[in-house]
């Protein structure tokens, strides 16, 4: 526990995600290359050098079930367009100065948009009030996006978030769900450490919006990078937006 965190959280949210379900139920025999991402978003530590000592570290002690060794050979730092820059050589032992971050403007475009698909890429659990909510009705999608990005740059930027939250969430209400193709996924992530088993589990699939959603694209494009919902750390609640209609 970091102290009291912000909107009644006992625990403040981590300043990253993890990105490996391509390494979901995969056996690697020896010698085999592997990577995953993670996002980062701490804009305040010099959190890179750290990151990259402990995963070092944790590759020498053996990861997975079977506490396989490994060694960290290379890590990157990939642009906008998924476009690499190597910060690490492991056969070096250098870490070179990292590049600018990424920055992503939540302003509205030009173009009015009034009809997108979102896809739910990883399991994703919405929170509606105490509840778990059935269906990412837009309200409540745009809600908690709203949320965890105030809340990362509350936590590790220049402040939350300078909106009218009430006037954001007034707007998304109003945004109707066209279509939903959603199916519920059981997972359960097990500590090879520890040895308990945590769900981790929601649902995937697709839903499409309409109505005045201009406004609300920014936001979504973020939450590609941040997620959204619970557990997100662990690589839930990745999503993708497909602008289905654009007018001019």
């Amino acid at each position: 526990m970091l102290g009291d965190g912000p909107s009644g959280l006992a625990d403040w949210p981590r300043p990253f995600v993890f990105r490996a379900t391509h390494l979901d139920g995969c056996t690697l025999i020896p010698g085999s290359p592997f990577y995953f991402d993670l996002h980062l978003f701490d804009m305040r530590s010099p959190a890179v050098a750290y990151l990259v000592l402990s995963f070092a570290q944790l590759a020498r002690e053996g990861l997975g079930p079977g506490r396989g060794r490994a060694d960290l050979a290379e890590v990157s730092q990939l642009d906008e367009a998924g476009e690499p820059m190597r910060l690490y050589d492991g056969a070096s032992f250098l870490l070179r100065q990292t590049s600018p971050p990424m920055m992503l403007s939540l302003e509205p475009g030009s173009e009015r948009i009034d009809r997108i698909r979102v896809r739910f890429l990883t399991p994703t659990e919405l929170k509606l009030g105490q509840e778990v909510a059935k269906q990412p009705e837009f309200g409540i999608l745009a809600a908690r996006i709203r949320d965890r990005l105030s809340t990362l740059r509350k936590l590790y930027d220049d402040g939350p978030l300078e909106i009218d939250f009430r006037a954001f969430g007034e707007r998304a209400e109003k945004v109707r769900m066209t279509h939903c193709e959603i199916e519920r996924v059981n997972v359960v992530r097990r500590s090879s450490r520890t040895g308990q088993s945590h769900p981790i589990g929601g649902f995937v699939g697709e839903a499409e919006y309409e109505g005045e959603l201009g406004g609300f694209v920014p936001y979504l494009r973020a939450a590609k990078w941040t997620g959204v919902g619970r557990q997100t750390v662990w690589g839930k609640g990745e999503i993708e937006v497909q602008c289905a209609e654009v007018k001019p």
